[in-house]
Protein backbone atom coordinates (compact mmCIF):
# COMPACT_ATOMS: atom_id res chain seq x y z
CA UNK A 1 0.00 0.00 0.00
CA UNK A 2 1.45 3.32 -1.04
CA UNK A 3 1.41 6.00 1.67
CA UNK A 4 1.41 9.67 0.69
CA UNK A 5 1.99 12.36 3.30
CA UNK A 6 1.72 16.07 2.73
CA UNK A 7 4.71 18.34 3.22
CA UNK A 8 2.92 19.85 6.20
CA UNK A 9 2.67 16.44 7.86
CA UNK A 10 6.39 15.83 7.33
CA UNK A 11 7.20 19.23 8.81
CA UNK A 12 5.12 18.40 11.86
CA UNK A 13 6.93 15.09 12.27
CA UNK A 14 10.33 16.73 11.95
CA UNK A 15 9.28 19.25 14.61
CA UNK A 16 8.59 16.45 17.08
CA UNK A 17 5.17 15.30 15.93
CA UNK A 18 3.31 18.47 16.94
CA UNK A 19 2.33 21.43 14.84
CA UNK A 20 3.27 24.87 16.15
CA UNK A 21 0.52 26.45 18.26
CA UNK A 22 -1.53 29.10 16.55
CA UNK A 23 -0.83 32.70 17.50
CA UNK A 24 -3.49 34.17 19.79
CA UNK A 25 -6.28 35.95 17.95
CA UNK A 26 -6.95 38.21 20.94
CA UNK A 27 -4.93 40.42 23.23
CA UNK A 28 -5.70 40.02 26.93
CA UNK A 29 -5.70 43.15 29.07
CA UNK A 30 -5.95 43.22 32.86
CA UNK A 31 -6.90 46.10 35.15
CA UNK A 32 -5.28 45.70 38.54
CA UNK A 33 -3.74 47.22 41.63
CA UNK A 34 -0.74 45.74 43.40
CA UNK A 35 -1.32 45.66 47.16
CA UNK A 36 1.40 45.40 49.81
CA UNK A 37 0.64 48.78 51.31
CA UNK A 38 0.76 50.79 48.10
CA UNK A 39 -1.04 54.16 48.06
CA UNK A 40 -0.61 57.17 45.80
CA UNK A 41 2.61 58.94 46.79
CA UNK A 42 4.08 55.94 48.62
CA UNK A 43 7.74 55.06 48.12
CA UNK A 44 6.86 51.44 47.42
CA UNK A 45 7.82 50.60 43.82
CA UNK A 46 4.94 48.80 42.12
CA UNK A 47 3.33 48.65 38.70
CA UNK A 48 -0.41 49.31 38.78
CA UNK A 49 -3.08 49.96 36.20
CA UNK A 50 -3.13 48.10 32.89
CA UNK A 51 -1.22 45.00 31.77
CA UNK A 52 -1.27 43.37 28.32
CA UNK A 53 -0.38 39.76 27.59
CA UNK A 54 2.15 39.15 24.84
CA UNK A 55 1.89 36.31 22.33
CA UNK A 56 4.45 34.42 24.42
CA UNK A 57 2.20 34.62 27.50
CA UNK A 58 4.21 37.31 29.28
CA UNK A 59 2.42 40.27 30.87
CA UNK A 60 3.66 43.78 30.11
CA UNK A 61 2.71 46.90 32.04
CA UNK A 62 1.35 49.78 29.93
CA UNK A 63 3.05 53.10 30.76
CA UNK A 64 0.59 54.73 33.17
CA UNK A 65 1.09 53.70 36.82
CA UNK A 66 -2.41 54.11 38.26
CA UNK A 67 -3.71 52.15 41.27
CA UNK A 68 -7.40 52.58 40.43
CA UNK A 69 -8.34 51.49 36.90
CA UNK A 70 -11.46 49.33 36.84
CA UNK A 71 -12.49 48.84 33.21
CA UNK A 72 -11.40 49.36 29.59
CA UNK A 73 -13.38 49.91 26.39
CA UNK A 74 -11.87 49.67 22.91
CA UNK A 75 -12.81 51.30 19.63
CA UNK A 76 -13.57 48.31 17.35
CA UNK A 77 -12.05 50.19 14.39
CA UNK A 78 -8.67 50.62 16.08
CA UNK A 79 -7.58 48.77 19.26
CA UNK A 80 -4.94 51.43 19.89
CA UNK A 81 -7.76 53.84 20.72
CA UNK A 82 -9.36 52.96 24.04
CA UNK A 83 -10.77 54.32 27.27
CA UNK A 84 -10.15 53.51 30.95
CA UNK A 85 -12.51 54.01 33.87
CA UNK A 86 -10.26 55.28 36.67
CA UNK A 87 -10.49 57.01 40.03
CA UNK A 88 -9.67 60.34 38.34
CA UNK A 89 -12.25 59.99 35.59
CA UNK A 90 -12.24 58.56 32.09
CA UNK A 91 -8.73 58.26 30.62
CA UNK A 92 -8.25 58.01 26.86
CA UNK A 93 -5.35 56.88 24.68
CA UNK A 94 -5.00 56.87 20.88
CA UNK A 95 -1.60 55.15 20.70
CA UNK A 96 -2.14 51.89 22.55
CA UNK A 97 -1.35 53.26 26.00
CA UNK A 98 1.91 55.10 25.28
CA UNK A 99 0.28 58.43 26.16
CA UNK A 100 -2.93 59.38 27.94
CA UNK A 101 -5.26 62.26 28.63
CA UNK A 102 -8.09 62.71 31.13
CA UNK A 103 -11.16 62.98 28.92
CA UNK A 104 -13.64 64.04 31.63
CA UNK A 105 -13.86 67.06 33.91
CA UNK A 106 -12.83 67.54 37.53
CA UNK A 107 -16.34 66.70 38.79
CA UNK A 108 -16.65 63.41 36.87
CA UNK A 109 -14.56 61.07 39.00
CA UNK A 110 -14.46 57.41 40.03
CA UNK A 111 -16.36 55.84 37.11
CA UNK A 112 -16.74 52.09 37.52
CA UNK A 113 -17.28 51.15 33.89
CA UNK A 114 -16.90 52.46 30.35
CA UNK A 115 -18.32 50.98 27.14
CA UNK A 116 -18.18 51.75 23.41
CA UNK A 117 -21.23 51.19 21.21
CA UNK A 118 -20.01 48.79 18.48
CA UNK A 119 -22.73 49.98 16.12
CA UNK A 120 -21.69 53.62 16.53
CA UNK A 121 -18.12 53.60 17.90
CA UNK A 122 -17.90 57.37 18.38
CA UNK A 123 -20.46 56.95 21.17
CA UNK A 124 -19.03 56.08 24.61
CA UNK A 125 -20.98 55.38 27.81
CA UNK A 126 -19.59 56.05 31.30
CA UNK A 127 -20.93 54.61 34.58
CA UNK A 128 -20.57 57.07 37.48
CA UNK A 129 -21.30 56.93 41.21
CA UNK A 130 -24.12 59.41 40.58
CA UNK A 131 -25.41 58.40 37.17
CA UNK A 132 -24.45 58.00 33.53
CA UNK A 133 -22.66 60.19 30.99
CA UNK A 134 -22.38 59.80 27.23
CA UNK A 135 -19.92 61.10 24.66
CA UNK A 136 -20.86 61.15 20.98
CA UNK A 137 -17.45 62.32 19.75
CA UNK A 138 -14.96 59.72 21.05
CA UNK A 139 -14.58 61.28 24.49
CA UNK A 140 -14.06 64.91 23.43
CA UNK A 141 -17.26 66.06 25.19
CA UNK A 142 -19.60 64.46 27.73
CA UNK A 143 -23.25 65.01 28.68
CA UNK A 144 -25.47 63.54 31.39
CA UNK A 145 -28.07 61.10 30.07
CA UNK A 146 -30.18 60.09 33.08
CA UNK A 147 -33.84 60.63 32.16
CA UNK A 148 -35.73 57.74 33.74
CA UNK A 149 -33.09 56.97 36.37
CA UNK A 150 -34.19 57.62 39.98
CA UNK A 151 -32.91 60.62 41.93
CA UNK A 152 -31.80 58.15 44.59
CA UNK A 153 -30.41 54.78 43.55
CA UNK A 154 -28.66 55.73 40.29
CA UNK A 155 -25.17 54.72 41.42
CA UNK A 156 -24.04 52.78 38.34
CA UNK A 157 -21.60 49.89 38.67
CA UNK A 158 -21.72 48.35 35.21
CA UNK A 159 -22.92 48.89 31.65
CA UNK A 160 -23.70 46.35 28.95
CA UNK A 161 -24.01 47.43 25.30
CA UNK A 162 -26.12 45.24 23.03
CA UNK A 163 -23.91 44.34 20.07
CA UNK A 164 -27.02 43.70 17.93
CA UNK A 165 -28.80 47.01 18.58
CA UNK A 166 -27.15 50.41 18.22
CA UNK A 167 -28.05 52.65 21.16
CA UNK A 168 -29.34 49.73 23.23
CA UNK A 169 -27.67 49.60 26.65
CA UNK A 170 -28.32 47.93 30.02
CA UNK A 171 -27.13 49.62 33.21
CA UNK A 172 -26.56 47.88 36.54
CA UNK A 173 -27.32 50.31 39.36
CA UNK A 174 -27.80 50.06 43.12
CA UNK A 175 -31.58 50.03 42.60
CA UNK A 176 -31.79 47.59 39.71
CA UNK A 177 -31.21 47.06 36.00
CA UNK A 178 -32.19 49.85 33.61
CA UNK A 179 -32.58 49.72 29.84
CA UNK A 180 -32.26 52.34 27.13
CA UNK A 181 -33.07 51.73 23.50
CA UNK A 182 -32.38 55.25 22.24
CA UNK A 183 -28.74 55.89 23.09
CA UNK A 184 -29.43 56.87 26.72
CA UNK A 185 -31.97 59.57 25.87
CA UNK A 186 -34.33 57.74 28.24
CA UNK A 187 -34.11 54.80 30.66
CA UNK A 188 -36.62 52.43 32.22
CA UNK A 189 -36.16 49.91 35.01
CA UNK A 190 -36.51 46.27 33.93
CA UNK A 191 -35.46 44.68 37.25
CA UNK A 192 -35.77 45.98 40.80
CA UNK A 193 -32.74 44.86 42.85
CA UNK A 194 -32.25 44.53 46.59
CA UNK A 195 -28.66 45.77 46.26
CA UNK A 196 -26.17 46.81 43.59
CA UNK A 197 -26.00 44.97 40.28
CA UNK A 198 -22.29 44.19 39.84
CA UNK A 199 -22.09 42.79 36.32
CA UNK A 200 -24.14 42.42 33.13
CA UNK A 201 -22.90 40.34 30.19
CA UNK A 202 -24.32 39.35 26.81
CA UNK A 203 -23.82 35.80 25.59
CA UNK A 204 -21.34 35.54 22.69
CA UNK A 205 -23.48 32.67 21.34
CA UNK A 206 -27.04 33.96 21.73
CA UNK A 207 -27.44 37.76 21.73
CA UNK A 208 -30.88 37.48 23.35
CA UNK A 209 -29.36 35.82 26.44
CA UNK A 210 -27.85 38.00 29.17
CA UNK A 211 -26.53 37.17 32.63
CA UNK A 212 -26.16 39.49 35.61
CA UNK A 213 -24.40 39.19 38.97
CA UNK A 214 -25.80 41.03 41.97
CA UNK A 215 -25.05 41.75 45.62
CA UNK A 216 -28.44 40.64 46.94
CA UNK A 217 -30.38 38.74 44.28
CA UNK A 218 -27.89 36.07 43.26
CA UNK A 219 -27.32 35.65 39.53
CA UNK A 220 -29.96 36.54 36.97
CA UNK A 221 -30.73 35.45 33.43
CA UNK A 222 -32.65 37.18 30.66
CA UNK A 223 -33.66 35.36 27.49
CA UNK A 224 -35.35 38.29 25.77
CA UNK A 225 -32.53 40.84 25.36
CA UNK A 226 -32.80 42.13 28.92
CA UNK A 227 -36.51 42.93 28.99
CA UNK A 228 -37.29 40.45 31.78
CA UNK A 229 -35.08 38.74 34.38
CA UNK A 230 -35.27 35.73 36.68
CA UNK A 231 -33.06 34.17 39.34
CA UNK A 232 -30.75 31.35 38.26
CA UNK A 233 -31.41 28.34 40.49
CA UNK A 234 -28.45 26.56 42.04
CA UNK A 235 -26.43 29.70 42.72
CA UNK A 236 -26.18 31.32 46.19
CA UNK A 237 -27.59 34.77 46.91
CA UNK A 238 -26.79 35.46 50.58
CA UNK A 239 -23.54 37.24 49.64
CA UNK A 240 -22.38 39.23 46.63
CA UNK A 241 -21.56 37.72 43.25
CA UNK A 242 -19.06 39.96 41.46
CA UNK A 243 -19.08 38.92 37.82
CA UNK A 244 -20.07 36.37 35.21
CA UNK A 245 -17.96 35.13 32.29
CA UNK A 246 -19.22 33.18 29.29
CA UNK A 247 -16.96 30.70 27.52
CA UNK A 248 -16.87 31.99 23.92
CA UNK A 249 -15.87 28.51 22.69
CA UNK A 250 -18.59 26.48 24.45
CA UNK A 251 -22.17 27.75 24.95
CA UNK A 252 -22.68 25.30 27.83
CA UNK A 253 -19.92 26.76 29.98
CA UNK A 254 -20.00 29.82 32.20
CA UNK A 255 -18.23 30.96 35.39
CA UNK A 256 -19.16 33.24 38.28
CA UNK A 257 -16.69 34.98 40.61
CA UNK A 258 -17.39 35.89 44.23
CA UNK A 259 -15.39 37.16 47.20
CA UNK A 260 -17.38 34.80 49.46
CA UNK A 261 -17.98 31.75 47.25
CA UNK A 262 -14.87 31.80 45.05
CA UNK A 263 -15.36 30.34 41.56
CA UNK A 264 -18.63 28.70 40.53
CA UNK A 265 -19.01 27.06 37.12
CA UNK A 266 -21.55 25.33 34.93
CA UNK A 267 -20.83 23.09 31.95
CA UNK A 268 -24.40 22.15 31.09
CA UNK A 269 -25.91 25.51 30.26
CA UNK A 270 -26.76 26.41 33.84
CA UNK A 271 -28.66 23.27 34.85
CA UNK A 272 -26.08 22.53 37.56
CA UNK A 273 -23.36 24.61 39.23
CA UNK A 274 -20.26 23.49 41.12
CA UNK A 275 -17.69 25.37 43.18
CA UNK A 276 -14.25 25.06 41.62
CA UNK A 277 -11.99 26.25 44.43
CA UNK A 278 -9.69 23.25 44.89
CA UNK A 279 -6.20 24.54 44.22
CA UNK A 280 -7.03 28.16 45.04
CA UNK A 281 -5.97 29.71 48.37
CA UNK A 282 -8.03 28.64 51.38
CA UNK A 283 -9.54 32.12 51.51
CA UNK A 284 -10.57 32.12 47.87
CA UNK A 285 -11.68 35.75 47.68
CA UNK A 286 -12.19 36.08 43.94
CA UNK A 287 -12.67 39.59 42.55
CA UNK A 288 -12.94 38.57 38.89
CA UNK A 289 -13.08 35.60 36.55
CA UNK A 290 -12.48 35.57 32.81
CA UNK A 291 -12.45 33.03 29.97
CA UNK A 292 -9.91 33.23 27.14
CA UNK A 293 -11.72 33.19 23.76
CA UNK A 294 -8.70 31.59 22.08
CA UNK A 295 -8.30 28.46 24.19
CA UNK A 296 -11.07 28.41 26.83
CA UNK A 297 -8.69 28.86 29.76
CA UNK A 298 -10.37 30.10 32.91
CA UNK A 299 -8.69 32.90 34.86
CA UNK A 300 -9.35 34.01 38.43
CA UNK A 301 -8.02 37.04 40.26
CA UNK A 302 -7.78 36.22 43.97
CA UNK A 303 -7.78 39.28 46.23
CA UNK A 304 -4.29 40.26 47.43
CA UNK A 305 -2.98 36.87 46.24
CA UNK A 306 -2.25 36.40 42.54
CA UNK A 307 -3.56 35.54 39.11
CA UNK A 308 -4.64 31.90 38.79
CA UNK A 309 -5.29 29.98 35.57
CA UNK A 310 -7.06 26.69 34.84
CA UNK A 311 -6.88 24.63 31.65
CA UNK A 312 -9.80 22.38 32.67
CA UNK A 313 -12.40 24.97 33.64
CA UNK A 314 -11.60 25.08 37.32
CA UNK A 315 -10.91 21.45 38.18
CA UNK A 316 -7.25 22.31 38.75
CA UNK A 317 -5.47 25.65 39.12
CA UNK A 318 -1.95 26.98 38.94
CA UNK A 319 -0.58 30.28 40.17
CA UNK A 320 0.32 32.52 37.23
CA UNK A 321 2.07 35.59 38.63
CA UNK A 322 0.91 39.11 39.50
CA UNK A 323 1.62 38.50 43.17
CA UNK A 324 -0.24 40.51 45.85
CA UNK A 325 -2.61 41.93 43.24
CA UNK A 326 -6.26 42.90 43.06
CA UNK A 327 -7.49 42.16 39.56
CA UNK A 328 -10.58 44.17 38.66
CA UNK A 329 -11.12 43.12 35.08
CA UNK A 330 -10.11 40.83 32.22
CA UNK A 331 -10.66 42.25 28.73
CA UNK A 332 -10.08 40.26 25.53
CA UNK A 333 -9.68 42.32 22.36
CA UNK A 334 -9.42 41.01 18.77
CA UNK A 335 -6.05 41.77 17.26
CA UNK A 336 -6.03 44.35 14.51
CA UNK A 337 -5.66 42.92 11.01
CA UNK A 338 -2.31 43.83 9.42
CA UNK A 339 -2.70 46.87 7.22
CA UNK A 340 -6.20 47.64 8.49
CA UNK A 341 -7.36 51.21 7.89
CA UNK A 342 -7.41 53.41 10.98
CA UNK A 343 -9.93 56.29 11.28
CA UNK A 344 -8.40 59.73 11.66
CA UNK A 345 -8.65 61.05 15.25
CA UNK A 346 -11.09 63.88 15.76
CA UNK A 347 -9.79 67.17 17.13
Amino acid sequence: MKIIRSSLTWLALLAGGRAAPAAPAHDMYLCLTVGDGYVVGAKVTTQNGIFRRGDDGSLRHLSINYPGIFALAFDPRDPRWFYAASINGCLQTSDGGASWRIATGWDETEPKDVRVDPGLPDRVYLALPDGIEVSTDRGAHWVRREHGLPDRGKYTQVLGVDRTGTGRVLAGCESGIYLTEDGAQSWRRVFRAKATVDDIEQSPHDPARWLAATEGDGALVSRDRGLTWERIPGLPSAAALYNVAFDPLDPRRCAVGSYTYGVLTTEDGGATWLDRNAGLPAEHHVLRVGVDPDDGRLYAGVYDEALYVSGDFGRTWRRDGLEVSRIYNFIFVPKAAPGAAVPAPRP
